[in-house]
C-alpha cells in the first residue's frame, strides 16, 4: 500500500515543479530576470550622474517587480488553469488542493525575491546606489507587498473570463499603477490630483516603504501608515479571493 505523501511534501514537490517550469519557459525567465535589468539599464543611462533620480528608480522598480511577480503572474496563471479545467481535475487527485495552491504561490514568492535581489545588486554594482540602509524594514515591506499582491492577483483572476482577455484585465490594473505610483519618478513632484489618486493605490505605499528603507534608512515606524494600507488592501484581496474562488471553468472546454 502506497504511503500518503504529507501536505508539506506535496507542496514542496509542486513548488519544485513550478520552478523547473519557470526556467524552461523563456518568456517567463525574460520577464523574471532580464526585464528588471533592462529597465535599470535604460533608466540608468537616462539618469546617469543624477543620484537623486537613480535613488527613486531603484526602489520604484523593486516595488514594480514585486507586483509583477505576484499579482500579474497569479492572475494569468489561475485564469489559464481554471479555464483549461486543470483546477477542476486537480480535485479528483490525491494531492491536497491547498498544497497545489501553496506550491503555485510559493513560486510567485520566489520570483519576487529573485527580482528584488537582482534590482538591489544591479542598483549597487551598475548604478552606484548604496546598499539598502535598513534591511529589516525593506524585508518587512517586501513581504507585505508579496502578501498583498498575491491575494489581489488571485482575486482579479475571478473577474477574468478567459485566458485571451487576461492581458487586458491585468494591464488595466498594472499599467496605471506603475505610471501613477512613483515607480519612474518622484511622486512628490506630480500634480496634486495624481498624488491624491496615487495615495489610494497599494503600489504607492509599497514603493514608499521600500524607498524609505533602501534609500533613507527609515524604519517601519516612519511608514507605518503605508504598511497599514498595504495590510488593508491585502485583507480586501484575501476576502475577495476566498469568496470568489472557483474550481470550475466558465466555459465548456
Amino acid at each position: 500500500m502506497t504511503e500518503a505523501v504529507p501536505w508539506w511534501g506535496s507542496a514542496w514537490r509542486q513548488f519544485r515543479l513550478e520552478r523547473r517550469m519557470f526556467w524552461r519557459n523563456p518568456t517567463a525567465a525574460f520577464f523574471g530576470v532580464l526585464l528588471p535589468l533592462g529597465l535599470l539599464a535604460i533608466f540608468g543611462a537616462v539618469f546617469a550622474g543624477r543620484d537623486e533620480d537613480l535613488a527613486v528608480i531603484v526602489p520604484g522598480i523593486a516595488g514594480m517587480s514585486v507586483m509583477s511577480a505576484t499579482f500579474t503572474s497569479l492572475a494569468y496563471n489561475l485564469t489559464t488553469l481554471r479555464e483549461r479545467g486543470i483546477l477542476k481535475r486537480l480535485r479528483g487527485t490525491p494531492m491536497p488542493t491547498s498544497a497545489y495552491l501553496a506550491g503555485l504561490a510559493g513560486n510567485a514568492v520566489a520570483n519576487a525575491a529573485l527580482q528584488l535581489v537582482i534590482v538591489i545588486l544591479a542598483g549597487k554594482l551598475i548604478l552606484g546606489v548604496d546598499w539598502p540602509r535598513d534591511w529589516g524594514s525593506m524585508a518587512l515591506f517586501a513581504a507585505a507587498g508579496v502578501v498583498c499582491f498575491t491575494f489581489l492577483g488571485v482575486a482579479l483572476a475571478h473577474a477574468i473570463p478567459n485566458p485571451e482577455s487576461a492581458p487586458a484585465y491585468v494591464n488595466a490594473v498594472f499599467l496605471p499603477q506603475i505610471l501613477i505610483a512613483g515607480v519612474f519618478y518622484d511622486a512628490d513632484e506630480a500634480p496634486q490630483i495624481v498624488r491624491d489618486i496615487a495615495q489610494a493605490l497599494p503600489l504607492t505605499h509599497l514603493v514608499e516603504g521600500l524607498s524609505g528603507a533602501m534609500i533613507d534608512g527609515e524604519g517601519v515606524a516612519t511608514h507605518s501608515v503605508s504598511l497599514l494600507i498595504l495590510g488593508l488592501w491585502g485583507l480586501l484581496g484575501a476576502i475577495l479571493a476566498v469568496r470568489g474562488f472557483s474550481w470550475e471553468a466558465r466555459r465548456d472546454p
